[in-house]
């Protein structure tokens, strides 16, 4: 059987998605008086609106 799809193809068809996709880390204290970190990834539109992330 002959390949249907060929590696341009599959690039074409993948689209690129606008904006810059950031690694948000926040300190909570815990009850006992230590510190948990969460980690969550955030995508924004600019980077020089890292700032106004909450």
């Amino acid at each position: 059987m002959a390949k249907q799809q060929t590696f341009a193809d599959k690039a074409k068809a993948k689209t690129k998605v606008s904006g810059v996709s950031v690694k948000l880390i926040k300190s909570v204290k815990s009850s006992k008086g230590t510190y948990k970190f969460n980690e969550k990834f955030v995508k924004i539109d600019d980077i020089s609106k890292v700032g106004e992330i909450k």
